[in-house]
Formats: structure tokens, C-alpha cells, sequence
């Protein structure tokens, strides 16, 4: 049985395709033409408030709804954009959430954490804990839920499985039609899923993933997820992924993700957050300074969302707001 010969059933999200806008202010501040660099606009998927993560709840929740499903459990961190929208997507099909999520109440100022109650998501707190005790965690409350007597799906990690990425290979189909002479599409890599898509039509050739910190080994978790989806082996070796900009840790602001999404704020009026899509940024900033990103060549940049983790980022809002010009009346 070949990846397509099977496919699962689908729940309807976001408002596709979404849009692949020009960069010319910024593609010129960073020394490429003004028609290089263009923006996959995977920020405006329209759920709850946006996001990479609603290609891949349409196939994992789609799934869910096929086994009966009657509440969705997942986990994350208390940043997380997956759990988000994940609530979000509970809420759209009537059925329970609970989040699953490392840490404990009152030590984050997240605003996905403010999203996740206003759409009705249940935390449980699993102490400073790492992936692998965070899953153990959910299954547990799965556990419980069954014997309750409700009927639990439990959605991976930053929805990146092999089913959740299906989600974007049709992103990257759509880039075939919208682009058909692109070079390099530029990517967030949290959990993996969305780079891994992205492979599978475009080849590992024309896609750089920019490690964010979410996992010990980006590339092998990528690798693992293409080689699901295509039915053959990648090597973790063929991709091209940039280890550079992850600083002091996941939940960490770095001067280059700053500088990064400053500059895209200024030049094109449109926010990244400091977490994935400042650094993605930041690495495709890098890219070019390289030589890895040419001018005269079509680069995309993925815009996977993640707005309402810069409003709970203390350290990012802070030299925001030191920024602002004051003038007297």
C-alpha cells in the first residue's frame, strides 16, 4: 500500500490556500531584488487565531472524529501554539480538550495560556518535566477518561505525526501552484511536522528548517516523518537545517530573533513572534549572509503564526515597548 493510497478522513478548518505575498522592502533590506522574497501566509488559517497547526488538526482530528472521539488530549508547552489551537478546535467540534502541559499554574504569562481558557480547554499541569514524561502524562489522563467513560484521542506533540503532516504537503503543493519557480521555502522547526511536509512535494533540497529548541534532534525527527510519508528513507544527513539560532533554550528571546522580527515589523508591517517565526527569520538572515539564500532566486518564507505567544513573551514585549519614539504634544 503506497502513503496516498489511503486516505483518512478530514476535518475542514482553515480557508484555503492561503495567500503567498511579496517581501520587497524587507528582500531589499537584506540584499536580495525586491521580487525574491515572498511570504506563505500560514499565519491567516483563521482558527483560532491562526496558525501552522490547523493544516495538521484537519487530518489528526479528522481521524479522531472517525474513531468516535468525545474529548482530545495533547500536550505541549504553557506557550504552545499547538495547544491553542487545538482548543480551538475542540470548540469548533464540540468535543472536550484537555492540555496536557509542562510546568505549573502561575509560572507563565502566555497568552496562548489566556486562549486556551477562553476556549474552554482543561490544564493539566505536569511539573518540569521533559517529552517523553509529558506523553506518559497524557496517556495517563487518557487512562482516566476511559474509565470514566469518555473516548479519548490523543494528538501528539505539536500535531507532528505522520498523519499531521499531510497537512503540509498540500501547503507545499499549493506553493507549486502559487510559485512555481521557487528556490527555497524557509521554516520554523518546532516538532517537525510542518518541515517534513514541506519536504515531501518540494525535496529536501528547496527547504530550510530553522531549529527552534522544541527537540533534542530535529533532524532525526524530521527525517523520521518524511520517510512516513513517502514510504522511502531520508537521511537526516540530506536535509538542510540550520542549528544556529536556538541561544539559551526554547523559551529563550536571542538578540538575532529580535533584531529579526524588528526588522520585519518595520519594513512590511507584519509581526513574527520570538519563539519560531523570529527565528526561522533570523536563520534565513543568516542564510543569505552565508551565501546558502542567493539573489535572483525565489525564497518563500513560511509565516506559521504564533501571534498571541509574543503578548505572553515579557522579555520580547519589554524592548518592544523601550523602542517606542515619545514625543511632547
Amino acid at each position: 500500500m503506497t502513503p496516498d493510497s489511503f486516505i483518512p478522513q478530514r476535518a475542514v478548518f482553515g480557508t484555503w490556500p492561503t495567500p503567498l505575498e511579496p517581501m520587497p522592502r524587507l528582500a531589499r533590506a537584506l540584499g536580495l531584488g525586491a521580487d525574491d522574497l515572498w511570504i506563505k501566509r500560514d499565519d491567516l488559517t483563521g482558527l483560532g487565531g491562526g496558525g501552522n497547526k490547523v493544516r495538521k488538526l484537519e487530518w489528526t482530528c479528522g481521524a479522531a472524529l472517525a474513531d468516535g472521539a468525545t474529548v482530545l488530549v495533547t500536550t505541549g508547552a504553557p506557550q504552545s501554539n499547538h495547544a491553542r489551537l487545538t482548543a480551538a478546535a475542540g470548540a469548533r467540534l464540540g468535543l472536550d480538550v484537555v492540555l496536557v502541559l509542562a510546568g505549573a499554574p502561575g509560572a507563565s504569562e502566555s497568552g496562548n495560556l489566556a486562549l486556551d481558557g477562553l476556549f474552554g480547554a482543561t490544564v493539566v499541569w505536569a511539573g518540569d518535566v521533559g517529552d517523553r514524561a509529558l506523553d506518559a502524562t497524557a496517556q495517563q489522563v487518557a487512562a482516566g477518561l476511559r474509565r470514566q467513560g469518555g473516548v479519548p484521542a490523543v494528538i501528539p506533540f505539536g500535531g507532528s505525526s505522520v498523519l499531521g503532516a499531510r497537512g503540509y504537503v498540500e501547503c507545499g503543493r499549493e506553493l507549486l501552484a502559487q510559485a512555481r519557480d521557487l528556490e527555497t521555502v524557509v521554516v520554523a522547526v518546532g516538532s517537525g511536522g510542518t518541515m517534513a511536509g514541506l519536504v515531501d512535494p518540494l525535496g529536501a533540497a528547496r527547504v530550510i528548517g530553522v531549529h527552534c529548541g522544541a527537540v533534542t534532534d530535529p533532524a532525526g525527527t524530521v527525517s523520521a516523518l518524511v520517510s512516513g510519508l513517502s514510504g522511502t528513507d531520508c537521511a537526516p544527513d540530506s536535509l538542510r537545517m540550520r542549528l544556529d539560532q536556538v541561544g539559551d533554550g526554547y523559551g529563550a528571546l536571542t538578540e538575532q530573533s529580535m533584531a529579526a522580527l524588528t526588522l520585519t515589523a518595520r519594513t512590511e508591517g507584519i509581526v513574527l513572534d520570538p519563539i519560531y517565526t523570529g527565528r526561522a527569520m533570523a536563520g534565513l538572515i543568516a542564510a543569505i549572509e552565508d551565501g546558502d539564500v542567493l539573489p535572483g532566486q525565489r525564497t518563500v518564507f513560511l509565516h506559521s503564526g504564533g501571534l498571541p505567544g509574543l503578548f505572553g513573551h515579557r522579555a520580547t514585549l519589554a524592548q518592544a515597548e523601550a523602542a517606542l519614539t515619545v514625543s511632547r504634544p
